[in-house]
């Protein structure tokens, strides 16, 4: 019962984050506030009521369109706030109520706000790249502090370093094979699955190669790309590393309290 209330709260929370990550994705690429001012139809620029602007069954209840003027809302809008949700149960499922559960659920809605930037711009903005590590390095450490599994943070720690280097490294071999967003968000991603243990890390690394390269060749058979044409890999990575945190055994034998 109690993991049933706390799957529930974190659904809920879930929808309410996808709500602002939709303000990140489409803000923060154009160099705007995520602040103010309120978010407004972009076509008429009729600030969106808070009756217009309740996850999902606004956009329903909308038909998808524009109160106003009738524009057409992207179907985005209602899937990131679905896929948050969903991510968000998940992770609360995974976890229950263990000391880390903040940070992974930080973790995946930066994820997911992430790739969606890069599937739309083939960028990775630093200023969400590097909030999201801070957010999940420091609430790991409040986790470390709770749980006492220092070698959980040590192997964070260190993983997060050797991915910046290797994919540092990668970028300046050729930057055409990786950019410099996806060596930041090395970071994250190193320190994330790291404190989970080398199992993580590795079905992290490796299935973003493994979806990338499906992606590319699935492309090509369709002709919709080449080999020069540019793939959002940083969208890659966060999808291998949500099905780390999900399929990866854990360190620890206690992992989910509930």
């Amino acid at each position: 019962m109690i993991l049933g209330i706390l799957v529930g709260s974190c659904t809920l929370l879930g929808l309410a984050v996808g709500s602002f990550l939709n303000v990140v994705i489409y803000r923060v690429p154009r160099k705007e506030s995520i602040v103010a001012p309120r978010s407004a139809c972009p076509d008429c620029g009729t600030p969106i009521a808070n009756r217009d602007n309740v996850p999902v069954v606004s956009w329903l209840l909308l038909k998808g369109r524009c109160r106003s003027c009738g524009l057409r809302i992207s179907a985005r809008y209602p899937l990131v706030e679905v896929a948050t949700a969903a991510l968000f149960a998940g992770v609360a499922v995974r976890f229950g109520a263990h000391a880390a559960l903040p940070a992974y659920l930080v973790m995946v809605a930066g994820l997911l706000a992430l790739a969606c930037i890069d599937v739309e711009t083939r960028l990775l903005p630093k200023r969400v790249v590097y909030l999201v590590f801070a957010m999940v390095a420091a609430l790991l450490v409040v986790a470390t502090i709770a749980t006492g599994h220092w070698r959980s943070l040590a192997l964070a720690a260190t993983f997060s370093a050797v991915w910046y280097v290797l994919f540092f490294a990668i970028n300046r071999i050729d930057s055409r094979l990786l950019g410099f967003g996806d060596v930041r968000l090395a970071l994250v991603l190193g320190f994330g699955l790291g404190w989970l243990g080398v199992p993580a890390v590795l079905i992290g690394f490796f299935g973003a190669n493994l979806i990338g390269a499906a992606v590319g060749i699935a492309l090509m058979l369709a002709k919709r790309s080449n080999r020069s044409t540019p793939l959002p890999f940083g969208a890659f990575l966060a999808l291998g590393a949500v099905v780390a945190i999900f399929v990866a055994p854990s360190l620890h034998l206690h992992l989910r309290s509930i």
